[in-house]
């Protein structure tokens, strides 16, 4: 059975930091990926990486405060967010993709991804 294991949430002050990891088990995968979801909004892209190549994209509001990589001895993916906004306040999803993508805008679509963690809730307070 697959399953997305996260870790790594908490409570902290605007300007802070936090890791949030991923630990995937039962398959491999070719693209794992970063979803958040706030309060009363849809869930929104926030970061991805390629298995293999180790390519990332992310979206524009955490680009250059937040970084995705991975372990592959671990088996891990982790999302290591800096200096960290109120807004960046969600519940984070890891995700992940079986297959390649070959279409850019479709590694922004949470529909393209099979399988997803349970979410680690994420507070910044101001």
């Amino acid at each position: 059975q697959v399953q997305l294991v996260e870790s790594g949430g908490g409570l902290v002050q605007a300007g802070g930091s936090l890791r949030l990891s991923c630990a995937p088990s039962g398959r491999t995968f070719s693209i794992m990926g970063w979803f958040r979801q706030a309060p009363g909004k849809e869930r929104e892209f926030v970061a991805t990486i390629s298995w293999s190549g180790g390519s990332t994209n992310y979206a524009d509001s955490v680009k250059g405060r937040f970084a995705v990589s991975r372990d592959i001895a671990k088996n891990t993916v982790f999302l290591q967010m800096n200096s960290l906004k109120p807004e960046d306040t969600a519940v984070y999803f890891c995700a992940a993709r079986p297959n390649p993508l070959y279409y850019r805008p479709d590694y922004f679509r949470a529909d393209r991804y099979d399988y997803w963690g349970q979410g680690t809730q994420v507070t910044v307070s101001s």
